[in-house]
C-alpha cells in the first residue's frame, strides 16, 4: 500500500471506507473490536471547550461577588444544557456513526448549535442575577439548530434500520416535543423561579426519552468501550477548565508579587489537583463494566453530567482564587479555598458513588479513602482560615485526590482487580 494511503487509513476504524459517499445507517456492531473515538468526534468535542469555559467564567464572576445561590443555579442549568447536547450526539454516534457526508455535515450543524448555546451562557447568568425572568433565548436557539440535525439523523436511522425503527422514531419524537417545550417557555417569559421549575420538568422529560425508547422498543447498538472512552475524553476536555483556572491564579500572583515561592506552590498545586482527579477517573475500567452490565449505563451516563459540572466548578473556584489574590473580588481567601474544596469533594463523592453503583458493592477500604479525602479538603480550608497562605491551602486540597491515588496504587488496585473479575464473569 502506498505510504499516503497507509497514513489515511490510520485515522479510520477497521472496515470503514476511504470515501464518504452516502451510506445506510443500519447500526454499528456493538461488540466491534478496537472501536475508538473518530477524528470527527474529537473535533466535535472541541466546541465544548468554549462552552465549559463560558460556564466557568460566569460562575466565577458570581462567586467572587459572594452570590453563591445564583452561581450554583446558573452552573447547574447551563452545565445540563451543554452536557445534554453532548450526550444526545455521542450516544447516537456510538450506534449509528457512518462517517458519510450526511453524518459529517449533520455533525457540523450540531457543532454550530453548541457554539450558539455557548454564546447564550452569559445571558442566562445575567438574567438569574437580575431576578426578573430567565433569558435563555440564545441558548434555546442553539438547541433548535442542533436538534434539526439530530432529529434528521434519527429519522434517517429509522428509515435504514427496520429492526430498530420504532426506537429511532421514539428518540426523534421525544427530542421534538422537548424542543417545542423549550421554545414555548421562552415566549411565556415567566419569573426565574417558575421558569426553572418548568425547565426541571422538561429536563426530566428529556432524560426519560432515551430510557422509554430503548426499554420499550429495543436497544440501539451503542458500543460500551467506545462510550466509556467518549466520556473519558469529555472529562479531559473539562479538566482543561481547571488548568485555565490555575493559569489565571498564577498570573494574578505574578502581577501582585512577581515570581515567588508562593507562585511555584500554586502552580504545582493546580497541576497536581488536575492530575490527581484525572488519575482517579481513569483508574476505573468503565468500559469493561459497561460491556457486562449495559443496563447500568443510564444512571452512569446521567450522573456524569453532575461530575462534569463539578470539574467546571473547580475551575471556577480557581478563577475566584485568582481574583482574591489580585484584590478584585468581594470575598476573602477562605471563601476562595472553600470554592475549590467543595467542587473537588463533589467530584470525588460522585466518583466513589458511581463506582459503588456500577460494581454493586461497597468496599470498606473505599470508606477509609473517602474519609482521607474529606479530611484533606477540610485541612486545606481550615489552614487558610487560621492564617496560612492560599497557596498552602491549595496544596492541602490537591492532596485530597492524591490520597486516593496512593491508596489505589498500593492496595486498592488489588480490590479493584478482584471486583472487576466478579462483575465481568
Amino acid at each position: 500500500m502506498p505510504r499516503r494511503s497507509q497514513a489515511a487509513c490510520a485515522v479510520y476504524l477497521p472496515g470503514m471506507s476511504l470515501s464518504h459517499h452516502l451510506t445506510r445507517m443500519t447500526g454499528r456492531d456493538p461488540h466491534q473490536a478496537h472501536r475508538a473515538a473518530t477524528p470527527l468526534e474529537l473535533l466535535f468535542d472541541l466546541v465544548f471547550v468554549v462552552a465549559f469555559s463560558q460556564i466557568g467564567t460566569q460562575t466565577a464572576h458570581l462567586l467572587e461577588l459572594g452570590h453563591v445561590a445564583n452561581a450554583v443555579i446558573g452552573l447547574a442549568f447551563t452545565t445540563f444544557a451543554v452536557a445534554w447536547a453532548w450526550i444526545n450526539y455521542s450516544w447516537l454516534a456510538s450506534g449509528y456513526d457512518t462517517d458519510d457526508i450526511f453524518f459529517r455535515l449533520a455533525t457540523m450543524v450540531v457543532m454550530i448549535g453548541v457554539l450558539v448555546v455557548a454564546l447564550g451562557v452569559p445571558d442566562v447568568f445575567h438574567s438569574i442575577e437580575a431576578g426578573a425572568h430567565l433569558d435563555n433565548t440564545v441558548m434555546v436557539a442553539g438547541y433548535v439548530v442542533m436538534r434539526v440535525a439530530t432529529v434528521a439523523l434519527w429519522l434517517r436511522a429509522a428509515r435504514h434500520d427496520p429492526k430498530r425503527r420504532s426506537t429511532c422514531i421514539a428518540y426523534a419524537v421525544n427530542i421534538s416535543i422537548a424542543q417545542v417545550g423549550w421554545i414555548v417557555l421562552i415566549f411565556l417569559s415567566l419569573p426565574v423561579g417558575t421558569t426553572l421549575l418548568f425547565a426541571a420538568l422538561l429536563a426530566l422529560f428529556e432524560m426519560a426519552g432515551p430510557m422509554f425508547a430503548e426499554l420499550r422498543f429495543g436497544r440501539t447498538p451503542w458500543h460500551a468501550h467506545h462510550i466509556a472512552e467518549r466520556y473519558g475524553l469529555l472529562v479531559i476536555i473539562t479538566l482543561g477548565e481547571v488548568i485555565l483556572g490555575t493559569i489565571l491564579t498564577i498570573s494574578a500572583l505574578v502581577s501582585e508579587q512577581g515570581w515567588t515561592l508562593e507562585t511555584a506552590v500554586i502552580a504545582f498545586s493546580g497541576v497536581a489537583l488536575t492530575f490527581g482527579m484525572w488519575w482517579m477517573y481513569f483508574a476505573i475500567p468503565w468500559g469493561a463494566i459497561l460491556e457486562h452490565h449495559r443496563g447500568r449505563a443510564w444512571l452512569w451516563g446521567y450522573l456524569q453530567m453532575a461530575l462534569f459540572g463539578s470539574l467546571v466548578a473547580v475551575g471556577a473556584g480557581l478563577h475566584v482564587a485568582a481574583n482574591v489574590i489580585a484584590h478584585e473580588a468581594h470575598v476573602d481567601a477562605v471563601f476562595a479555598a472553600t470554592s475549590i474544596a467543595i467542587p473537588v469533594l463533589a467530584f470525588e463523592t460522585l466518583l466513589f458513588g458511581l463506582y459503588a453503583f456500577m460494581v454493586q458493592q461497597l468496599d470498606p477500604f473505599h470508606l477509609w479513602l473517602y474519609l482521607g479525602v474529606v479530611l484533606m479538603l477540610a485541612a486545606g480550608v481550615a489552614a487558610v482560615a487560621l492564617g496560612a497562605s492560599l497557596g498552602l491551602g491549595m496544596i492541602l486540597i490537591a492532596c485530597s485526590p492524591a490520597v486516593v491515588v496512593v491508596g489505589y496504587e498500593t492496595v486498592g488496585w488489588r480490590h479493584g482487580a478482584a471486583m472487576l473479575e466478579r462483575v465481568t464473569r
